[in-house]
């Protein structure tokens, strides 16, 4: 990460506060909404807010753009160059990016730069690379007959995503879409709008036509709700909570059917076996995964399932990790962990600690809030059992809850003991077990001696009532197409 005073940095920072409609600004009916930085406290910015016309005014320049303009109709290499022109902006000002990102929702600057900003940049140029690699289909047919099975964008893309990761998971979705021939209106998080609408700015300096992607800020669900109503949608990407995926199956059902591609929450498992290759690696593995981003992931392995022999020695660990944690100021490169995204979240979270101690759980270290801000300890229960509201809803926060099991078959009973499924983590030295567990987990994603690990060319997605589709790898454009066949009787 470049050397930087991040804090006088920020104070030098030129922030957006309009929409991005069209290829330009559009400051909207005139209302506005706070940006507030959990760092502090203090308002960073108002930001335009949108209603009902300003989403009809983005979805109408989509639906301009890729009716009658060229972007469709380009050859997909030269899509692929505008998104590697895309990719090359955003790594230009990847430390003004870090740095609205660490204000808005309070990463830790060295993970705002060194790994949001990365994996932005590397999912455009993933998807500006892959444009022109894609290839259709001439199945094998009568010899009077040429079928042809083409994939075809499939019109104006909806998306809607959370605060936590606000460039990653929106590049998830723009940019597969974009090398489809879609065009895009983008809905942020009212928490985490500054660096969408950047990049919004961004992309229309990488040449890409007027409608292409648009950027609509929101401080409420009005312009969420707008979009999967929209009979001028096509489809709807969201990753965000159950409850609101929910909400936009509705919306599809109630308005045109647009496909819904949800990506939810998650209460993802990390199993530790007595014969874990490095016992010590897996309790510091567990302890970064569930304090990493201030908890605040879907895929956050927030059940630890520690075999009886070995808990006490990787909860010891745990709790060690979890004092050592440097807390504090996310415009500080040598913080761990910063502050939640704000104070209503925090609340929330505090409540789950709450609940964990009337149930029953033991508290073992945390569960405090600290100084100004919206920062909490990073905390650790154990006796943890199932029925708890600590075993069975998500947190979104730096809460980890231990729970211990005998064999085996318990083990795989506990992991998929949720209405989630979104990933899981498992610790073997042996490697039928690694197979074994891996297939019978309800998991979109089982990391195996590891945890959030993998890149591009691997499918990211839930089960259950984690959601549906797959973000990442080429078999995310499989959400953005349409296969069309052509019969031709020769």
């Amino acid at each position: 990460m470049i050397s930087e005073d991040w804090v006088a940095r920020a104070e030098r920072l030129a922030l957006p506060a309009q929409h991005h409609i069209d290829g330009g600004d559009e400051p909207g009916g005139g209302t506005t909404f706070k940006v507030v930085s959990p760092r502090d406290g203090q308002v960073l910015t108002e930001v335009a807010d949108a209603g009902q016309a300003e989403v009809d005014a983005a979805v109408a320049a989509a639906r301009r753009a890729f009716d009658h303009g060229p972007w469709p109709r380009l050859a997909p290499a030269e899509r692929g160059r505008a998104l590697l022109r895309l990719a090359d902006l955003i790594e230009e000002r990847r430390a003004d990016l870090a740095l609205t990102i660490s204000l808005e929702m309070g990463k830790p600057i060295k993970d705002a730069y060194g790994i949001e900003l990365r994996a932005a940049i590397s999912t455009f140029r993933w998807y500006g690379q892959l444009a022109d690699k894609l290839t259709d289909e001439s199945p094998h047919t009568a010899p009077d007959a040429l079928a042809l099975v083409t994939r075809e964008p499939a019109g104006v893309v909806g998306a809607v995503v959370p605060w936590n990761f606000p460039l990653t998971i929106a590049s998830w979705k723009v940019a597969p879409a974009l090398a489809a021939g879609c065009t895009v209106v983008l809905k942020p998080s009212e928490c985490s709008p500054l660096s969408a609408l950047t990049l919004g700015l961004l992309a229309t300096q990488a040449g890409l036509p007027p409608g292409v992607l648009n950027v609509v800020a929101a401080g409420g669900p009005a312009a969420g709700r707008a979009l999967g109503l929209h009979p001028d949608v096509d489809v709807l990407a969201f990753t965000g909570s159950t409850a609101v995926g929910r909400h936009f199956m509705r919306y599809s059902a109630d308005s045109n059917l647009k496909r819904v591609w949800l990506e939810l929450g998650g209460k993802s498992p990390n199993i530790i076996l007595p014969d874990a290759p490095d016992l010590d690696r897996a309790a510091a593995t567990a302890a970064w995964g569930i304090f990493f981003n201030q908890g605040e992931m879907c895929t956050a392995p927030s059940r630890l399932l520690v075999h009886s022999s070995i808990a006490d020695r990787v909860t010891e660990a745990l709790v060690t990790r979890a004092r050592e944690l440097r807390v504090g100021d996310p415009l500080d490169p040598a913080t761990e962990m910063g502050p939640l995204v704000g104070e209503a979240h925090l609340g929330r979270v505090l409540g789950h600690v709450k609940s964990g101690i009337e149930e029953g759980a033991r508290l073992l270290t945390g569960g405090a809030r600290r100084q100004t801000g919206s920062y909490l300890e990073p905390t650790v229960f154990d006796h943890v059992v199932l029925g708890m509201r600590l075993a069975r809803e998500e947190i979104f926060g730096p809460v980890l809850s231990v729970l211990t099991f005998d064999d085996l078959d318990e083990a795989v009973t506990l992991a998929n003991a949720t209405e989630y499924g979104l990933a899981a983590g498992l610790w073997t030295g042996d490697l039928s077990t690694a197979h074994q567990v891996s297939r019978a987990l309800r998991a979109g994603t089982v990391w195996v001696n590891c945890y959030e690990e993998g890149d591009l060319t691997v499918p990211f997605g839930g089960m259950k009532q984690s959601g549906s589709g797959r973000d990442k790898s080429a078999h995310a454009l499989e959400k953005y197409t349409e296969l069309k066949t052509t019969w031709i009787q020769l």
